[in-house]
C-alpha cells in the first residue's frame, strides 16, 4: 500500500479498451494482430496481445498512484539481473535504449514474453524441492545488492496502514474487539525480532499463484510487483500448506533445495506466524482500499459481509495462538 494514502480515481482503468492496448504496444514498436484477452488481475490490468508473426506478449498497465517510476523501475532491474544471470525469471523487455517502463497518454505500462506452463502442486515433494533450489539461487544473487527505491516488510505497512483501512469498513460493533485484535497481534509480530532481521531483495509474493511450472525447464518465477526488502524466508514460507507436520516436510525439501546454492538462517522459521499475521490484516486492508474499484465486488463478492467480518476477527484471534506455539521445525 506504499503512497497509496490519496490514490487516484481508477476513471484511467475504465477507459482501457482493447483498441488502447493495441495503441499503447503499438506506441512501443510492436506490431499487433488485433487480438487481446484480458487476463485476471486486480491490482494491476494485465493483458495477452497478439503479435503479428511473433508469438504474443503479456502487456502489463500499473495501477495508478501505487508505486513511483522509480519503484517499478528497481522491479524491473530485480528481475532482469535474474534473468542476466541465467535463473528462470520472467522478466520485463526492453527497448534499444534498455528503457521497461513505456507511456502511452496517461498510462504506465511494461512488456513482458508470454510463457507456457501450468501450476505448481501444492505441496508436491518434487517440485518443492525444485523450487527450493530455485529460490536459493535467486536469494544468492539478491543479497549483492539493496533495493533503493522499493519498500520493505515492515508492522507499519502490514500492521498499521492495513488495519486503518479496515477500519473504515468493518461493521462498528466490531470495531473495537478488531482494533485490541491487531494492536495485540502487533505486540506479538515486534517481539519475534523480525524487525531486526537481515533482510534482501525478495520477490515478496512467493505463492504457488506467481510460479509457473514447465515440463522441461521446472519452476519460473513471474510477477515481481510486490517485491520488497525482507527475510529470506518471506519467499519460502508463502508456499507451505497443510497441518504442522505437512508444513514441516514441505519446509524440510524446500530447505534441502534451497542450501544447494545458498545459506539459511533455520531460526529464521520462528517469523512464519509473525509473516502470517501481517498478511492477513494487509489482505483484509487491501480489499477495504480497492473495494471502490468496480473489479473487486464480482470477485470478492464475500467481502465485507457480517460472516465475513465475524470470520476474519475469528481467524486473527486464533492468530494470537499459533505465535504462543514452537516454531516450526523441518523433519
Amino acid at each position: 500500500m506504499t503512497n497509496e494514502r490519496a490514490w487516484q480515481s481508477l476513471g484511467d482503468y475504465a477507459r482501457l479498451s482493447p483498441d488502447l492496448v493495441i495503441a499503447a504496444v503499438e506506441h512501443a514498436g510492436f506490431v499487433c494482430d488485433a487480438r487481446v484477452f484480458a487476463l485476471n488481475s486486480y491490482e494491476n490490468r494485465v493483458y495477452q496481445v497478439g503479435i503479428e508473426d511473433a508469438l504474443p506478449l503479456i502487456a502489463k498497465f500499473y495501477r495508478p498512484a501505487r508505486w513511483s517510476d522509480a519503484q517499478i523501475r528497481e522491479e524491473h532491474q530485480f528481475a532482469r539481473e535474474l534473468f542476466a544471470a541465467e535463473l528462470p525469471v520472467i522478466a520485463p523487455i526492453a527497448d534499444a535504449q534498455g528503457e521497461t517502463l513505456f507511456r502511452y497518454g496517461d498510462y504506465r505500462f511494461a512488456l513482458f514474453p508470454r510463457k507456457g506452463g501450468q501450476g505448481m502442486e501444492a505441496g508436491d515433494a518434487e517440485q518443492l524441492y525444485r523450487i527450493g533450489m530455485l529460490l536459493g539461487r535467486v536469494h544468492q544473487v539478491a543479497k549483492h545488492k539493496a533495493f533503493e527505491h522499493r519498500p520493505a516488510l515492515t508492522a507499519q505497512r502490514f500492521l498499521a496502514d492495513a488495519s486503518e483501512q479496515v477500519c473504515q469498513r468493518i461493521p462498528t460493533d466490531l470495531r473495537e474487539a478488531y482494533l485490541r485484535t491487531v494492536n495485540e497481534l502487533t505486540q506479538r509480530v515486534e517481539g519475534s525480532g523480525l524487525a531486526q532481521a537481515t533482510t534482501i531483495r525478495t520477490q515478496g509474493d512467493c505463492h504457488v499463484g506467481n510460479i509457473l511450472w514447465t515440463r522441461d525447464d521446472g519452476p519460473w518465477l513471474l510477477d515481481f510487483d510486490d517485491c520488497q526488502a525482507a527475510p529470506a524466508v518471506q519467499d519460502l514460507w508463502m508456499l507451505l500448506c497443510g497441518d504442522s507436520r505437512e508444513q514441516a516436510l514441505q519446509i524440510g525439501e524446500l530447505l534441502a533445495g534451497y542450501e544447494q546454492f545458498a545459506d539459511f538462517d533455520v531460526k529464521t522459521l520462528s517469523f512464519i506466524e509473525p509473516l502470517r499475521s501481517m498478511r492477513m490484516v494487509h489482505h483484509a486492508g487491501w480489499l477495504a482500499l480497492r473495494w471502490d474499484d468496480p473489479a473487486f465486488p464480482p470477485a470478492f463478492p464475500w467481502f465485507g459481509s457480517s460472516n465475513y467480518w465475524q470470520s476474519h476477527l475469528q481467524d486473527l484471534q486464533s492468530q494470537l495462538l499459533r505465535l504462543q506455539e514452537p516454531p516450526l521445525r523441518p523433519f
